[in-house]
């Protein structure tokens, strides 16, 4: 039986890309509805062919997904570049934290794309890009008018599933086009009034690239919740305390209130960058806060 990938999904029609190279429309068979299962763009899947000539099919079986992502719920990403503008929208770094922490906890690759850099009036680009840097994350910076930095970009794509994600407004359609040297989608104005971008993007679908893989636009989001990760285990999730949990006194650290902490140490003699560790404090007390409020 012939196999592929769900590249897009819509209105209850799922449309796989088979290893031959044709897209065939199919349904799913109503064994999937009945175990509550639904498919995502992604799926790697078996499927029937019904119709060759009109390449209608069915989906008979879903492979076993590695990730899933909920928003947006697609399966199988083993890579996720976060975009941030460098200027308009400012930049929303908590939300990148959010995003980074989650893709840390379910083990995805994540790159840090600093994004319309020939805007950058007040030198931000620096200490954005070592506050990231310094975490371990790869970042690179792009703009409409240089090429270096979207080759580098382009090129650690090959081979992967990548999710592009981000704030509206920070240019992850623009980037999609030119990765895919097409006009992919209809890239959104930036509305002035708001200072954030128009929902330009309206479902989630994989793009083929010719090098390799596959590369999924999403809608861009101004919110994004953390799900699934307690106030204890949120520390795990920032590689850079990884190298000073050593030299806290106490086994179970924190890092926020305990005296003799390697990672606030680390704070103050800047090798942990202080926006990160802020950031962190501040996700920690919301988690705990919530956690508490489902007892009450």
């Amino acid at each position: 039986m012939p196999a592929g990938t769900i590249i897009r999904g819509i209105g209850g029609f799922y449309y796989v890309a088979s290893e031959d190279g044709s897209i065939v429309e199919c349904k799913a068979r109503g064994i999937f509805r009945k175990d509550m299962i639904t498919p995502l763009t992604g799926d790697r899947v078996i499927f029937s062919m019904i119709d060759p000539v009109r390449k209608k099919g069915s989906i008979d079986k879903i492979e076993e997904r590695s990730t899933v992502l909920v928003r947006p719920a697609v399966a199988n990403v083993n890579q996720i570049v976060t975009v941030i503008a460098a200027k308009s929208p400012e930049p929303d770094l908590m939300l990148v934290d959010k995003l980074l922490v989650t893709a840390q906890e379910k083990g995805i690759r994540t790159i840090v794309c600093i994004n319309k850099t020939d805007l950058d009036e007040k030198d931000n680009i620096a200490q954005l890009r070592r506050a990231y840097a310094i975490a371990g994350y790869d970042v690179i910076e792009t703009n409409k008018q240089e090429t270096d930095g979207f080759n580098e970009l382009k090129s650690l794509l090959k081979g992967h599933v990548t999710v592009l994600a981000g704030q509206s407004g920070v240019g992850k359609s623009t980037l999609l086009n030119r990765i895919m040297d097409t006009l992919v989608m209809k890239t959104g104005e930036l509305s002035d009034r708001l200072n954030r971008g128009k929902h330009t993007t309206r479902s989630v679908e994989l793009l083929r690239l010719e090098e390799g893989g596959f590369v999924v636009d999403t809608p861009g989001f101004s919110s994004f919740e953390l799900s699934g990760i307690t106030h204890p285990e949120l520390k795990y999730f920032y590689p850079e305390f990884a190298e000073y949990i050593h030299d806290c006194r106490f086994k179970g650290c924190s890092h926020i209130n305990e005296p003799d902490c390697g990672v606030k140490r680390a704070v103050e003699d800047r090798q942990i960058d202080g926006g990160r560790y802020d950031r962190y404090v501040e996700l920690h007390a919301l988690l705990k806060l919530e956690e508490e409020s489902k007892y009450k």
